[in-house]
């Protein structure tokens, strides 16, 4: 299959190669045409050059034959500089080259008034330089995913960014001078566009040397992510200022340059992008030197010790850094990969949000360690803090009360007994019902909102302030028949409140079935009230007070048209011009019969609407007989205005 993939991708090449040929020699065979009818008829150099330009479809064949010329001369350009094309650079040349085609048509419409021959040269040379820019900048960057750069290389490259230099400083200098001479002109365009991609060829020649140096040098090179990231910073800052430039000269002197909209805003989003990336690196670098542990030698020997970014063995010298997904680089080429992206190598985990989450990590088992175990106090699951589940048995069947494991003490220490716990008091009570912090093994608390609790659930009732462990039996024993009073009481109160709801109850089934005997009163009086309808229909209530309203509208609205006849006869009679009046009442004269018309078949029975569809017709065909019978004295001038020009 893969061999059918290249031997179909050689044969597209190839038709397109014939295709490319095949055109060519067609515009030459053309030309040649061209230039030898011109000398054969004019038999001089001179006038044969006159009738080309004169001629139309001569300059056409012209204008091919050069674009032809163009389109060769890229080709051999792009041999000597190049060589072959990857794919990539292929792909990045084709789009960008529709845009580029985009804005220049863009910009002939916007300098509609030079344009000429001279102009769409310019535009055409400019286009052929931006397309080797784009090369070059795709081939230097291609420089750091290659691991032979050879001598031919170098010369290419060196040799094409001195020359576009070279054309880009002269076509600026050149536009410099126009302006100052001339005045302000289409110069000024090409000028600022000379001027970006002068700055360009800067910024690639700045990638060739870092790149050449840091393949020049056996360790790889620590700071050349620095550098480029600084030179991108100030190269984008510089295309940015040109631009702003470039729309605020536009405006004020000519037009607002549309085609100048799509570069200045991928300007504007680079250089954001430039100086996003330098503060989130220096944010990501200063974490690894603060936060970041070095890895020991221990760790190293749990787990491969190469690094993945630069393929070489780390040492528990401290060069290596643990970041908090346990993952281990060394420092030096973490420091270079936060240079463009701040996550992790391995994982892509974002280094920039950790640290917080991983400070606050460890200050929990501190505070878990410090809190005692207070079975009568804490969050339970799903209740308000404070309220003490046990109190009233299988008032909750849903809560599961959270196992709580032994103390990591006595778990230990076997042979020992728990010991009774002090109760706590009311306000270390609340303060653990306050607290956020939950042992290890209970279920997760519910949600409680921070308003207070509905009417239907009670205040949690005060917890003992005492040590049972303390009182002495007669103590015991008052305290046993005071709290068995209170549970009587509560038992009373209780049964009231179910007496309670049962009444309740009851009360809302007799208003249920009170609703339920109403609704059936209303449906068979409402049936009955329709039966009495159907039966005598020719007596409508509301139809005096509805068929009245509907005829006065109807009418007023017929009425409307009827102007426009005593308008078309008096200005029929009178001049014998159909001007604008007429027309206007034409139009209010159909506009009237035809809605008012429609109100009264719509709303009113069918014979009203024949009343008012009969009259608009009459009137409708009177106004369009009247519009296209011209007057006698119309025709009269319109025959003596023939005999006169005969």
């Amino acid at each position: 299959m893969k061999w059918l993939d290249a031997r179909s991708l050689r044969r597209v090449v190839k038709l397109a190669k014939m295709r490319a040929a095949l055109l060519s020699l067609g515009s030459v065979l053309l030309t040649v045409g061209v230039v030898g009818n011109a000398y054969y008829q004019k038999k001089q150099f001179y006038p044969s050059v006159v009738y080309i330009t004169k001629s139309n479809p001569s300059m056409g064949v012209i204008y091919i034959q050069a674009l032809v010329l163009v389109f060769l001369m890229g080709k051999l350009m792009r041999k000597l500089f190049f060589g072959q094309l990857r794919a990539a650079e292929t792909e990045h040349l084709i789009e960008r080259s529709w845009y580029a085609v985009t804005e220049t048509c863009l910009a002939f419409t916007v300098f509609r008034d030079d344009f000429s021959p001279k102009f769409v040269a310019l535009f055409t040379l400019l286009l052929f330089l931006k397309c080797f820019h784009w090369l070059a900048e795709d081939r230097v960057d291609y420089m750091e995913r290659s691991p032979v750069i050879s001598w031919l290389f170098h010369f290419r490259v060196s040799s094409l960014l001195i020359l576009l230099g070279i054309l880009d400083y002269f076509f600026v200098s050149h536009a410099y001078h126009s302006t100052l001479t001339k005045g302000a002109s289409v110069q000024l365009v090409f000028g600022f566009e000379y001027a970006i991609l002068l700055s360009v060829v800067v910024n690639i020649f700045m990638k060739y040397i870092l790149h050449s140096y840091d393949l020049q040098s056996e360790n790889p090179w620590e700071n050349k992510a620095v550098f480029l990231l600084y030179s991108e910073l100030v190269m984008g800052l510089f295309k940015v200022v040109l631009y702003l430039l470039f729309m605020t000269i536009m405006i004020k002197i000519h037009t607002f340059p549309l085609f100048a909209i799509r570069p200045m805003y991928l300007s504007l989003r680079a250089f954001k992008k430039a100086v996003n990336d330098v503060i989130m690196s220096r944010r990501a670098i200063r974490n690894m030197n603060t936060l970041y542990p070095d890895a020991t030698a221990e760790e190293l020997s749990t787990m491969d010790n190469v690094c993945i970014i630069c393929r070489e063995e780390m040492s528990g010298s401290g060069s290596s850094k643990k970041l908090p997904c346990n993952h281990i680089f060394h420092a030096s080429c973490l420091r270079s990969w936060f240079q463009r992206q701040q996550t992790c190598p391995t994982c892509r985990m974002d280094v920039l949000r950790v640290p917080a989450a991983a400070a606050a990590v460890p200050a929990q088992p501190a505070a878990a360690a410090q809190q005692q175990p207070q079975p009568n106090g804490g969050n339970w699951p799903g209740l308000a803090p404070g309220f003490i589940p046990g109190a009233f048995p299988g008032i909750f069947p849903f809560v599961v009360p959270p196992v709580v494991p032994p103390p990591p003490g006595q778990a230990d220490q076997p042979g020992t007994s728990p010991q009774p716990q002090q109760a706590p008091t009311v306000a270390s009570g609340a303060q653990d019902g306050a607290s956020t912090s939950q042992q290890p093994g209970t279920v997760p608390p519910m949600f409680m909102p921070p308003f207070p609790m509905p009417f239907f659930f009670p205040p949690p009732p005060p917890l003992p302030t005492t040590d049972l462990s303390s009182l002495s039996v007669d103590e015991l024993a008052a305290m046993e028949g005071q709290e068995r009073e209170n549970i009587e009481s509560r038992i009373r109160c209780l049964r009231n409140i179910q007496t309670m709801l049962d009444g309740a109850v009851t009360q809302m089934q007799q208003y249920s079935s009170l609703l339920a005997s109403m609704r059936t009163v209303n449906v068979g009086a409402a049936s009955q009230n329709s039966t009495a309808k159907n039966s005598n229909p020719s007596k409508p209530e509301n139809a005096p007070t509805i068929n009245g309203v509907v005829q006065v509208i109807a009418g007023a609205v017929q009425c409307t048209g009827w102007p426009g006849v005593v308008a078309c006869v008096g200005n029929w009679f009178s001049k014998g011009r159909r001007g604008l009046i007429f027309g206007v009442w034409n139009a209010h004269m159909y506009v009237g019969n035809i809605l008012g018309a429609y109100i009264a078949g719509h709303f009113v029975a069918q014979n009203w609407g024949l009343s008012f569809i009969i009259p608009g017709a009459i009137v409708g065909v009177v106004g369009f007989v009247l519009f296209l019978v011209p007057h006698p004295e119309e025709m009269v001038l319109h025959e003596m205005q023939e005999k006169l020009c005969i």
